[in-house]
């Protein structure tokens, strides 16, 4: 399949996931507001959804299709399955025991991560329990992570890209009930944190399906530190850490936001938001482009690969842009006009788009570090990504936190700064992955290239420029619309279409080349039901 194509399968599944995402979202804002129960639930998701990140959006599957495709390659596919066999008992093994482990010292690692919560011992055991509960689903993704890497080698990724949506099937779920009977919100709590263990075997269970119909055989038996295993592992976990500098990021953020009470759901409601182009894009055209530069490099075709790399960069900042200006220029009318309602207030809806506005001028550093990612891996080279992700780190604790606390000390919110040091952090791993790239010749951008990017700035400049208008008037457009969840959807969608009017007229993108894109290649294979 081609490049659009498969990111086109795999971004439209995802946003069907991220939609539901969003709806059960709003029935946690509406249930919880932005109080003690919605701390308490945020910092159960935390590390499940971390590791989710880490795992099953992308980071672990890039780092191991090199290697398993590797194997497949030099020694057909009896010894691929052997080799993911054996990484994958091996990872279940520790994983299950580092969850274990967590489950044990919770109620001592609790107090630190809400430690605006000390003096309400009712609030921190309900986090240790909800986390508690929560704990397997890391188990879950460990398997689904590597079972995703065999569809992914294997041409497919609708399964892989479908299976999240059981989290927030699971979750919406659980919170049926309580909107029609009484139940106590630390009981409901306890009820979501269990949908999402749920969903991590659901999800594991199909993924497993999947491989069975593509006809991989796995065995898990018992762990081993195989030459093979030590080889995954030794490309597999900087890849990790690498493809999930961000997702790291974000957990410093969480433990920093733990002293300061509603500040961790502001957090959590922002980053739903600016995470979603990350999702629908970046992960997507990353997880295509791992197989495609994989290929090239073997074959030692520099120009293909400079060509692949190009197409990713302009598909990714086509779709990105428009995405990040609507959260930078409009972030108070889409959050006030969706998610206020219930416990969750207009003053809610304020704090968390000043704090969205600084996550969106990040968002294309974001989206275009899961894009330059991808040369490395596909070399085998995990290292350097991976000293560029703990600088990407070190600048995001260092500045964050001086920052956060400067903030609160002036009186204004501390969450602000943790915003500013992440996107800031984000160039400069994205300054770090592209200097290397073009110092090497691994990437060189063409003059086409840069034509195209800069037409697709122009349209967004345009599209700006629209938002600006209606964002100064939200009041009168949401009288004249009767509802601001109209005048939203109305906002937005004339804004996507002026912008895509600006593409084709700025020509961007031509018909001709969007319906090339978007063919299958020569010799594609299907296999009913994954793809």
């Amino acid at each position: 399949m081609s490049l659009a194509r498969n990111t086109l399968v795999q971004s439209s599944l995802t946003l069907g996931s991220r939609l539901l995402g969003f709806v059960r979202d709003l029935a946690l804002s509406a249930r919880f507001g932005q109080g003690p129960m919605m701390d308490a639930f945020t910092t159960a998701l935390m590390l499940p959804n971390m590791f989710r990140r880490l795992f099953a959006e992308g980071a672990f599957a890039q780092a191991f299709v090199p290697v398993y495709g590797g194997v497949k390659t030099r020694d057909g596919d009896e010894a691929a399955a052997v080799t993911a066999s054996e990484a994958l008992s091996f990872m279940l093994a520790m994983v299950a025991g580092f969850c274990i482990l967590l489950q044990v010292v919770m109620p001592w690692i609790m107090p630190w991560l809400l430690s605006a919560y000390r003096d309400q011992p009712e609030v921190l055991r309900a986090a240790v329990i909800a986390t508690q509960l929560a704990m397997p689903y890391l188990a879950c993704m460990t398997v689904a992570s590597l079972l995703s890497g065999v569809l992914n080698t294997g041409g497919r990724f609708a399964l892989s890209a479908a299976v999240p949506v059981f989290l927030n099937l699971c979750t919406l779920a659980a919170l049926v009930p309580p909107m029609f009977l009484p139940i106590p919100q630390e009981t409901v709590l306890l009820m979501v944190a269990t949908a999402v263990t749920v969903s991590g075997v659901i999800q594991a269970v199909l993924l497993w399906w999947g491989v069975q119909r593509l006809g991989v055989r796995l065995k898990i038996g018992l762990p081993r530190l195989t030459p093979n295993v030590r080889h995954t592992l030794a490309l597999a976990v900087p890849g990790a850490l690498a493809g999930g500098a961000l997702q790291v990021n974000s957990l410093v953020s969480q433990f920093l936001t733990g002293s300061d009470e509603g500040a961790r759901s502001v957090l959590y409601n922002a980053d739903r938001l600016y995470q979603l182009p990350l999702g629908l894009v970046g992960v997507a055209i990353g997880l295509a482009l791992v197989p495609r530069l994989t290929k090239a490099f073997v074959a030692g075709d520099h120009e293909g690969g400079q060509r692949t790399l190009d197409d990713g960069i302009n598909l990714a900042m086509a779709f990105t842009l428009p995405a990040a200006v609507a959260l930078f220029v409009i972030p108070f009318f889409i959050i006030d006009a969706t998610v206020t309602r219930g416990a969750f207030t207009s003053a809610d809806a304020s704090r968390t788009a000043d704090v969205l506005r600084h996550f969106a001028w990040g968002v294309p550093a974001f989206v275009l570090a899961k894009v330059l990612t991808p040369p490395f891996f596909a070399r085998q080279d995990t290292r350097r990504p991976m000293i560029f992700a703990i600088t990407s780190v070190v600048i995001t604790v260092v500045l964050g936190s001086g920052l956060f606390f400067w903030f609160r000390a002036q009186g204004w919110d501390g969450v602000l700064g943790l915003a500013i040091a992440t996107s800031t952090s984000a160039w400069v791993n994205v300054a770090l992955l592209g200097g290397v790239l073009v110092r090497e010749n691994s990437w060189k951008p063409s003059p086409a290239f840069l034509s195209r990017i800069s037409r697709v700035f122009a349209a967004s400049l345009v599209m700006a420029a629209a938002l600006f208008a209606a964002s100064v008037n939200y009041g009168l457009l949401s009288r004249i619309f009767l509802a601001k969840e109209i005048a939203v959807l109305i906002v937005c969608g004339v804004g996507a279409v002026l912008y895509g009017a600006c593409l084709f007229l700025f020509r961007a993108v031509t018909v001709s080349e969007l319906k090339a894109t978007l063919r299958r290649e020569p010799g594609a294979a299907n296999v009913s039901g994954l793809d």
